[in-house]
């Protein structure tokens, strides 16, 4: 059977996690991988990825890695903002292949950039392809997962989804982008300018909003620095007492002037109970928590990976987890699980 050809859009810490759990499927090969940063460019791919050589030489120069491999999937994590990552994005769909990313704005892109929802669902189409953003959050775990909770209600007034992480455990750059270190002044006046903040609340009410076909008035959200009461920190970070140890980040839909849809995320150094949870007031009230949580950056890969089989076999355009059914963790030959031809 045909092998599922891969290109790696991007090598950071989420990358390089992509690449591990590909190389562990069967059916899928990694063809390349592409990266600006000078300090990996020339470097091979595995060496940065998983420890060992896989004979591929990370490039800068996308258009043709693109035109030789010409991957039927690209994993595409470089970065949360639509705006920024849009080039890279249309590059990819006009080589022919189906794109997956972890681009935090692209999990439901219709609410701040329809314009460019527009148009990369257009070009989709007219390139057979098929875009789908996803991760743990969004796309997971406070979105996806919220609404598939909604299928057994006959009646739903609230939804509540709440995240309690122990950022310890996550890579560095998370650490930072949640404040970890600083001082309460520094941490607001980063949180002001939007450097610090988990970008996704506003895609995930989005999405849940229009799965269940709630009409919103607005989003708000606030953020707020968790403040450490003892020394707490990370194999990459320290934190003393009164310093940051992350931050505590809600975000409200609003209908007709209640709060139909919170979601809370709390992720710090130091955490003690890390756990995910779901409360929907409705008929029946569901009531969901995950003890010790869902590890991020684990959870982004395999989201990424066990959605190949159902991008494969979407109609082309941009789609949203609510659009494609269900991703699972797939064994075996990846072709089992293709239909489309």
């Amino acid at each position: 059977m045909k092998e599922i050809t891969i290109v790696q859009y991007g090598v950071g810490p989420i990358g390089a996690g992509l690449v591990g759990y590909a190389l562990r499927k069967e059916g899928v090969r990694i063809v390349g991988a592409i990266d600006i940063d000078r300090n990996k460019v020339g470097r091979d791919l595995g060496e940065l990825a998983v420890g060992k050589n896989l004979g591929l030489t990370i490039t800068d120069d996308a258009d043709s890695l693109l035109a030789r491999t010409k991957p039927d999937v690209v994993l595409h994590s470089t970065g949360s903002y639509l705006r920024d990552v849009e080039p890279q994005l249309l590059k990819i769909i006009a080589a022919g292949a189906d794109v997956i990313s972890t681009c935090e704005e692209l999990a439901y892109p219709y609410l701040k950039h329809p314009e460019i929802s527009k148009e990369l669902d257009s070009r989709a189409r007219e390139n057979d392809v098929t875009v789908l953003g996803t991760g743990v959050n969004p796309g997971f775990v406070m979105d996806t997962l919220v609404i598939t909770a909604t299928g057994v209600c006959q009646d739903v007034k609230k939804i509540r989804s709440g995240r309690i992480q122990d950022a310890a455990t996550r890579r560095l750059p998370f650490q930072r982008k949640i404040g970890a270190g600083l001082t309460p002044a520094a941490f607001r006046v980063k949180a002001a300018e939007g450097t610090i903040r988990h970008v996704g609340f506003e895609e995930s009410i989005a999405m849940i909003a229009s799965a269940l076909g709630w009409k919103l008035d607005r989003i708000e959200e606030r953020i707020e620095p968790k403040i450490a009461e003892k020394m707490v920190g990370s194999e990459y970070i320290r934190v003393e007492p009164g310093q940051v140890a992350g931050l505590d980040q809600t975000a409200w839909g609003i209908s007709n002037g209640e709060q139909v849809i919170t979601l809370n995320l709390q992720a710090y150094l130091g955490c003690p109970e890390p756990q995910e949870s779901i409360v929907i007031e409705g008929q029946p009230p569901i009531a969901l928590t995950i003890k010790g949580g869902i590890h991020g950056d684990i959870a982004t890969s395999s989201v990424a990976i066990n959605s190949i089989p159902r991008v494969i076999n979407a109609e082309p355009g941009l789609s949203t987890m609510k659009d494609l059914p269900l991703p699972a963790a797939w064994f075996g030959d990846v072709n089992r699980f293709i239909i489309k031809g």
